[in-house]
């Protein structure tokens, strides 16, 4: 009999840095900016959702490819969301 190995659904702070091949300075600098959300857990430590090695990725892929800093990287980030969210309502919106 084989057993699923179970994933934790959170990493530590240092083995997200590790994982988003980022140095845990940087990490909690996306934090203050407010690009990552962490989760703190029963010991009061800094944790984050694996999910949010996405989130990660593209504030590396703007912030590479767009002269800006993380700061701007978070505004982009936020109109980005607004358009999704605009287009989601368009989709929804009955034609007449």
């Amino acid at each position: 009999m084989t057993y699923a190995l179970m994933r934790r659904p959170y990493l530590s702070a240092d083995a997200f840095a590790a994982a988003a091949g980022l140095h845990p300075d940087l990490i909690a600098r996306l934090v203050a900016l407010g690009l990552l959300e962490p989760h703190i857990d029963e010991r009061g430590d800094r944790c984050f959702a694996r999910a949010q090695l996405v989130q990660v990725a593209r504030v590396r892929r703007l912030h590479a490819g767009l002269p800006l800093n993380y700061a701007a990287v978070g505004i982009v980030l936020d109109l980005l969301a607004r358009i999704d969210e605009l287009e989601a309502q368009l989709r929804r919106r009955p034609w007449t």
